[in-house]
């Protein structure tokens, strides 16, 4: 990202503002950003945010576990949001109303919704790069590499 500004500009922006203002948690904003690297096959971007997880965020690691190896996760609430998060990834923004409901229904707002969208984009300026460029997971993330 270093040699395009524009780029490097916009996901740092949208990072910090994602992780200010998105009204989830930091535990949320993980598994936000480890839903959307796992539809997008982004290898670097699963390791590093399952270490950041583990080690910063501290999202349960049956949770991290759960979005890795694409099985149900055990927490209702974040369940709901690692299945929108795909969903809305995959199905690039196009989702059924009775997808939104069923997050609605679990105690998420529409501004959440929303805010997925702007985890997406994040995480999609970052996931793209890297498939661009393919870097080499580094060492503290080497713990956590991922192949889908």
């Amino acid at each position: 990202m270093g040699v395009n500004p524009a780029l490097l500009d916009a996901y740092t922006y949208s990072y910090n503002s994602f992780r200010a203002n998105s009204g989830f948690n930091s535990v949320e904003q993980e598994v936000v950003f480890l839903s959307v690297a796992y539809e997008n096959n982004c290898e670097y971007c699963m390791a590093a945010h399952s270490f950041v997880g583990d080690m910063m965020s501290k999202v349960p690691t049956e949770v991290t576990n759960a979005i890795r190896d694409n099985k149900q996760v055990p927490d209702t609430k974040l369940a709901a949001l690692s299945k929108l998060t795909r969903s809305l990834t995959a199905n690039r923004g196009h989702v059924s109303q009775a997808e939104v409901d069923d997050f609605l229904a679990i105690g998420y707002t529409e501004a959440h919704v929303l805010s997925i969208v702007t985890g997406i984009a994040v995480k999609t300026l970052s996931n793209y790069s890297n498939h661009l460029t393919n870097p080499v997971v580094d060492v503290p993330f080497a713990g956590r590499i991922w192949k889908k």
